[in-house]
C-alpha cells in the first residue's frame, strides 16, 4: 500500500540498488541517491522523504519496514551488486554505459579488457568476469566462445534490454546458457534501461 498525500493506493513496490519502484492504483519511481531520509513509522511503515517530496509504504510488519529503510539509506553500488573486487580479472566487450565503466574503474586494480585474447586461457588462467551485451539470438550463440575464456569459477554477466524495449527474455538467455554448458544463478538491475542476468560454470563440471 502506498500513502501519497492524503490518498492511499494499492499495487506493489519493487525495491533494487538504484531505485525504489511502486506500481498499482498510483505509480511511484524514486531514485535511491535522491532519498534525504528514510525512517520507520508505524508498525511496517516505511516513511520517505525525498527530492520530490514525502510518500509511506505500509509494508506489513516492522521487521520488513526496517530492512528496506536500510537499503534505501545505504544501497549497494552496481559493482557491489555485481561481485567485482579489485583484483578481478575482467573483459567488458561493448557495455557501453558510463556509469558502470566509472565504478569499474575506481574498483579494479588493473583496467578491463575490451577483447579476448585469440586463444583461451591455460588451466588455471581464465578471466572472473565477462560482460557481454546481447540482445539477439545471434548474439547469445556467442556463449560458448566466452566460456572457454572463463575461471573455473567465473562469470559470464550478460546485459540485455529490459522491459518493453526487450529484444530477448530471460528464457531465452537461460535456454542459450543450457547450450553453451552453463547455469544462470543470479540476476541484476544493471541500469534503467538494461538488466543482467548472471551464468557461470555448473560446479560438477568444474575443472
Amino acid at each position: 500500500m502506498l500513502r501519497l498525500g492524503a490518498g492511499e493506493f494499492p499495487g506493489t513496490a519493487h525495491l533494487d540498488s538504484a531505485a525504489l519502484v511502486f506500481r498499482g492504483g498510483a505509480k511511484l519511481a524514486v531514485a535511491l541517491n535522491t532519498v534525504k531520509a528514510a525512517d520507520v513509522a508505524k508498525a511496517g511503515e516505511l516513511r520517505v522523504t525525498h527530492t520530490g517530496g514525502v510518500f509511506s509504504l505500509l509494508l506489513g510488519d516492522r521487521a520488513t519496514a526496517e530492512k528496506w529503510a536500510l537499503k534505501v539509506r545505504y544501497p549497494k553500488s552496481l559493482i557491489d551488486k555485481l561481485g567485482l573486487k579489485p583484483e578481478s580479472r575482467v573483459a567488458v566487450l561493448g557495455v557501453d554505459d558510463a556509469e558502470f565503466r566509472k565504478q569499474a574503474a575506481a574498483r579494479l586494480k588493473s583496467p578491463p579488457l575490451t577483447r579476448l585474447p585469440p586463444n583461451p586461457p591455460a588451466a588455471g588462467g581464465g578471466l572472473d568476469f565477462i560482460f557481454y551485451p546481447a540482445d539477439s539470438e545471434a548474439e547469445l550463440a556467442r556463449l560458448t566462445e566466452l566460456k572457454h575464456h572463463l575461471a573455473p569459477t567465473g562469470a559470464i554477466w550478460v546485459v540485455s534490454l529490459k522491459g518493453k524495449a526487450a529484444r530477448v527474455k530471460d528464457v531465452d538467455v537461460m535456454r542459450a546458457a543450457k547450450a553453451a554448458g552453463l547455469v544462470d544463478n543470479k540476476v541484476c538491475g544493471f541500469s534503467a534501461t538494461h538488466t543482467a542476468l548472471k551464468l557461470v560454470i555448473p560446479v560438477a563440471a568444474r575443472g
